[in-house]
């Protein structure tokens, strides 16, 4: 009777593991927290500054920091949509998502799943970044997700892990080991890396204008990073006076550059 417990208990911790999907979450997370807090911290000048344009900014558009670093960064956008992609489906199929089954149909469904969100990365890819980044993007997307899916075959994850009575062909026990190793290092290394590099590149995470700002009698030029639209002006981080100031007929400086990167 024990022994029943205990091999109904074994399945069920190893679906609770699968469903905590393992460093990619805490990974994404902690990037997602900490990346825009540093970005600004370091583009405009220290700690002081980036409390000020945390407020000017309003704290609902702090994902916008992110998605401006993305979009101004091609390598960190394709690795985090690899990334991101793997990371869901990894939670989907432990979840039980992923529909089961032989068959043409299931077969079919499978792929259609499978194929699906790299698809889409893909693309977004192709759209912000040009076609080849965008093919690039959804092959590697496709090739970790086809990854996960060996990996429930080689029993590194589901049902058979843990189960030393299954026995995986030895080619799928070397795929499903480099995939995850491929995975791990993109995951832990790359992506944090690539993250904080462009964090401390000294690029605003939006468009630089030069607009006229009023200081009291006084109405000067000055080169201002965006933090949102109010009117027919905008809320800014003026890079002239180190403060957030109202700012009227605005025009794109045409760089993001407002400082030298942190290893130069």
């Amino acid at each position: 009777m024990p022994e029943q417990v205990q091999e109904q208990r074994q399945p069920e911790q190893v679906r609770s593991m699968d469903r905590k999907g393992g460093p990619g979450h805490t990974v994404l997370l902690a990037l997602a927290l900490a990346v825009p807090a540093i970005k600004v911290a370091y583009t405009v000048g220290g700690a002081e500054g980036a409390r000020d344009v945390f407020v000017g900014m309003e704290f609902g558009n702090w994902p916008d920091v992110l998605i401006g670093m993305v979009l101004t960064e091609p390598l960190l956008g394709a690795v985090l949509g690899i990334v991101a992609s793997r990371v869901v489906f990894a939670l989907f199929a432990a979840r039980g998502a992923v529909p089961k089954g032989g068959g043409l149909l299931g077969t079919a469904r499978r792929l259609a799943l499978t194929v699906a969100n790299p698809l889409a990365v893909g693309i977004l890819a192709g759209c912000f970044y040009g076609p080849w980044w965008g093919l690039g993007t959804g092959l590697a997307a496709f090739a970790l997700r086809e990854g996960v899916v060996v990996e429930y075959r080689a029993g590194r994850r589901g049902r058979h892990h843990h189960d030393p009575s299954y026995e995986p062909a030895p080619w799928l026990r070397r795929i499903s080991g480099t995939e995850r190793w491929v995975a791990a290092v993109l995951t832990v290394l790359v992506l944090p890396l690539l993250a904080v590099g462009t964090a401390l590149d000294g690029r605003a995470w939006t468009s630089v204008l030069r607009c006229q700002v009023q200081e009291g009698r006084h109405v000067d030029a000055q080169r201002v990073i965006e933090l949102g639209r109010k009117g027919n002006g905008v809320v800014g981080w003026s890079l002239d006076t180190e403060e957030v100031v109202n700012g009227a007929g605005c025009e794109s400086t045409g760089s993001l550059r407002v400082r030298s990167a942190w290893w130069e």
